[in-house]
């Protein structure tokens, strides 16, 4: 599923609204989708995994409207149960218990099963490949277990030390002692070590993660299953508790949230689930802080960063590079495309976050925060205005900065690349809604008139042939996937 359109539909996420429970799959409660042909008509509303945005890793669909009968119910309830980790929270975390009191020689871990063994079950795993387990391991799971891999619904990149260590001092320098890690297990690991270490102040930590093969290695005010696309807990209300547990500042323990999404995912339902956390955060303070938001880091890729500032206003886009020991492209460099494009987003002062000078980044008195060194500031646009970390010229013409290898066509009257095909560029001017070349699709003022006509004429439909029945989700033959229009646009940003 994608937030981008081709030239004649979009596919547009509603962030539910409480009133109506969603449908669910094994990841949880569906995600409500509309389709938005071109002019402004809306097409049938749908729902769709809200975790996978290919259908071949989760299947679900349904139409917003459809009678689903008895018996799909509960084929699909019995999906959903077969898709669960074998045991629960407190199982888990007994079997780890077992597995601690092990003598060092008998701890073996099952690599197909991606299990602990106990020592009774070691038949069943006999013909599996299995590994000795060190004491190191057990404190650094993310080190033992496979990372997943689908880039379109769990893909797991894991910090390198350098960005873990410079999270955690950072958030430390700030006078957190309290990191709600969503999606970032190496950061939970490090925080951990540093306790028993005693050289830090002792901090707290509670990981939020989708993949449940992580409750084999924490207690249950440690770990909780969780969906950041639909703010689902799979624990249910013991789950929720212990978030809420976690949010109680306490004898001043200031919290504060990172989140490492996985980079294919829909930046709006993200943004939902985090200003539910913030809320739920905001709830159980002073009454001092009932207007504040929770302190939070995002980190995703720059080029989102005009949809995430979209629904988080308050947030700012820093220059710090993250990078990852498993991605094969996002890794810390020194020039152009050898560094990583992905960065830190947060409502934290970005004066207050300090960038390490012997990395090359450095403080910019008049925009009061750290760049880097070759982010150099533009007395013209009085901004630092490099994204990608190369460092951008001022065209005169366009009134603005622009990367380096663009240059301005006067045929298109903006600066491109030098090969660009001249001309118009449709998907980037004007609205997609009524085709105005003075606003864009969401700033439009017949939006919501449409959105309402399409509702009715769809209900007026509902009696007769609906000849608009095909899944949305299934792309024609000489469509491009979402993912591939999504690849190609990457690709241009970072040229």
């Amino acid at each position: 599923m994608t937030e981008a359109h081709d030239d004649s539909f979009g596919i547009e996420v509603i962030v539910p609204d409480g009133d109506k429970p969603a449908p669910c799959c094994p990841h949880g409660p569906a995600l409500l989708f509309e389709k938005v042909i071109k002019g402004g008509e809306t097409g049938r509303r749908f729902y769709a995994c809200s975790a996978c945005r290919d259908r071949k890793d989760c299947k679900f669909f349904q139409w917003e409207d459809e009678k689903v009968s008895e018996a799909r119910l509960l084929a699909r309830e019995s999906e959903n149960q077969s898709k669960r980790p074998p045991f629960t929270q407190q199982e888990y975390c007994n079997r780890f218990r077992k597995f601690s009191s092990l003598p060092l020689d008998e701890k073996k871990f099952c690599q197909d099963c991606q299990i602990l063994l106990l020592p009774g079950e070691r038949e069943a795993h006999s013909s599996h490949r299995s590994t000795a387990v060190t004491v190191a391991q057990l404190r650094r799971p993310s080190m033992l277990l496979r990372p997943l891999d689908n880039k379109k619904s769990n893909a797991q990149y894991l910090f390198t030390d350098r960005s873990s260590h410079f999270l955690l001092d950072t958030l430390a320098a700030l006078g957190y002692r309290k990191v709600l890690c969503v999606g970032t297990p190496r950061l939970q690991e490090l925080i951990k070590v540093r306790n028993l270490e005693q050289k830090h102040e002792p901090m707290k930590s509670l990981l939020l993660d989708i993949d449940f093969r992580y409750a084999q290695f924490y207690s249950q005010d440690e770990f909780c299953h969780y969906n950041m696309f639909n703010h689902h807990f799979f624990g249910g209300e013991a789950s929720s508790a212990v978030l809420q547990a976690f949010l109680t500042e306490s004898d001043g323990e200031k919290v504060v949230m990172v989140a490492d999404p996985p980079f294919g995912g829909l930046v709006k339902p993200l943004a939902n689930s985090f200003s539910l956390i913030s809320k739920t955060w905001r709830k159980l303070q002073s009454s001092d802080s009932s207007n504040a938001d929770m302190p939070m880091m995002w980190i995703f890729p720059y080029f989102f960063e005009p949809r995430i500032l979209e629904c988080l206003p308050s947030f700012t886009m820093l220059d710090y590079q993250v990078d990852y020991d498993n991605h094969p492209l996002y890794k810390h460099g020194k020039t152009g495309r050898k560094q990583s494009p992905v960065r830190l987003f947060t409502n934290i002062s970005p004066k207050d976050v300090v960038l390490p000078k012997e990395e090359g980044y450095r403080f910019c008195s008049v925009c009061q925060r750290f760049v880097w060194s070759l982010n150099k500031h533009c007395a013209k646009c009085n901004v630092c205005p490099s994204k990608d970390g190369r460092e951008w010229r001022h065209c005169s013409t366009c009134g603005k900065c622009v990367k380096p290898s663009w240059r301005h066509c006067q045929s298109c009257g903006r600066c491109a690349l030098p090969d660009h095909p001249c001309g118009p560029a449709q998907e980037t001017e004007g609205c997609f809604n009524c085709g105005s070349l003075k606003h864009k699709r969401k700033a439009c003022p017949l939006k919501d008139t449409h959105r309402v006509s399409g509702q009715r004429s769809n209900a007026r439909n509902r009696g007769g042939k609906n000849l608009s029945h095909k899944p949305l989700l299934k792309a024609k033959g000489k469509r491009k996937s979402g993912a591939a229009r999504r690849a190609k646009k990457m690709a241009a940003l970072s040229v």
